[in-house]
């Protein structure tokens, strides 16, 4: 099982590496800078060096650097597009030192354009920032609905990825609070919600998880976390994912509201619904 959390950069690679260890993980997940926008850390070579070889030696799984929630490449605004174009741009330039890794991102909010303009704003973005020789996958994220959200079904999450030309370098991350705020019903039906995924996108473009309990019923779309088992998905509902066969390799990560030692309890929970 490879399990983490959502750690804080502010210390670099290493120190997260030490930490996810520290609670029984063996991956995780960062914000590439402040999730409100902003100029990033400049990257500690020597960080990273030290992050490489540690990882190898304790057989570290895919890590995942998330894009600040600021970055809305659909924008109705070309100031926020062109910030969404300069950030991505140089989050894919700095994830090259750690090559092989993945970066997720909300695909934003379209604010009353409509799904088609928004979804070919995006891929303006995506075709400016990809590269041929880049390492990396970006993932879209699967979002829950909230106004006018892309992502929201697997039909707008295909429709990106058919306008993209290096669509090889993109996949997805399903979350699941999000997912089942939009209305897919994991709880009762994953087989036929993962049917459906790989009928519309291709289960091969299904790269990572974050696995969230929802505070909301079923279409919702409100998009609140719980800890695992405590919202409405429920601890029976992950039990069946964890052991999917499409999901159970695949790198989970945990973005509930905890502290590091809730973090704990829940990877341990996790694993231990592994059969």
């Amino acid at each position: 099982m490879i399990i983490g959390a959502h750690l804080s950069a502010s210390k670099g690679y290493t120190h997260m590496l030490e930490e996810a260890l520290s609670i029984g993980a063996n991956t995780f997940q960062f914000f590439t800078r402040n999730p409100r926008g902003g100029k990033a850390k400049d990257i500690d070579e020597n960080d990273v060096k030290s992050f490489l070889e540690k990882s190898k030696k304790v057989h570290f799984g895919t890590i995942l650097a998330h894009a600040p929630y600021t970055l809305n490449c659909c924008s109705a605004n070309p100031d926020t597009r062109r910030f969404a174009l300069e950030t991505f741009a140089d989050d894919l330039k700095r994830m090259e030192y750690t090559p092989n890794m993945l970066y997720n991102f909300h695909p934003g909010s379209h604010v009353g354009q409509g799904e088609k303009v928004g979804a070919d704003l995006i891929c303006d973005v995506l075709n400016h920032v990809l590269f041929e020789d880049m390492t990396t996958t970006v993932l879209l994220e699967t979002m829950a609905g909230k106004g006018s959200e892309m992502g929201k079904t697997f039909e707008e999450l295909r429709a990106i990825i058919d306008g993209v030309e290096l669509s090889d370098k993109m996949g997805i991350c399903l979350d699941t609070c999000h997912v089942h705020d939009g209305g897919y019903d994991i709880v009762n039906d994953l087989d036929t919600v993962l049917e459906e995924f790989d009928r519309i996108i291709g289960i091969e473009r299904l790269k990572a998880l974050h696995l969230n309990d929802s505070k909301n019923p079923l279409g919702a779309h409100k998009d609140r976390h719980e800890k695992i088992g405590e919202g409405y998905i429920g601890i029976n509902a992950f039990e069946r994912i964890v052991n999917n066969k499409y999901l159970k390799n695949l790198p989970m990560f945990l973005e509930t509201p905890n502290e590091l030692d809730g973090y704990a309890k829940e990877i341990a929970l996790l694993k231990g619904l592994v059969k």
